[in-house]
């Protein structure tokens, strides 16, 4: 069996969620046979839902991060009950992991 390169990129602030963005498009570029995740949390939450933005196919939004700001993702955004969990078990999985 091939082993699938998976890169998961971490955005907790607007900032980081704006090169997050560019950093997804730019490796589906140049590898687009690289599995890519965009996990958000904290202040990055409230910047991907203000501002969608054609790379949010790739996003992952932290649920503890909604329920503490009072935001709702809208339908079709995937949401996981943790970032940090998530974080952790993509790394156990096996992905590549990049702060933006």
């Amino acid at each position: 069996m091939e082993n699938k390169r998976q890169l998961l990129i971490h955005a907790p602030t607007a900032g980081a969620l704006e090169r997050a963005r560019r950093n997804a498009v730019n490796m589906q570029k140049a590898m687009p046979e690289v599995g890519i995740e965009i996990v958000v949390n904290a202040g990055a939450v409230a910047a991907a839902l203000a501002q969608p933005d054609p790379a949010d196919r790739w996003l992952v939004i932290c649920g503890n991060t909604l329920k503490a700001t009072g935001l709702q993702a809208p339908e079709g955004l995937q949401v996981v009950d943790a970032a940090v969990a998530h974080i952790a078990r993509r790394q156990w999985e096996g992905w590549a992991y990049m702060r933006a």
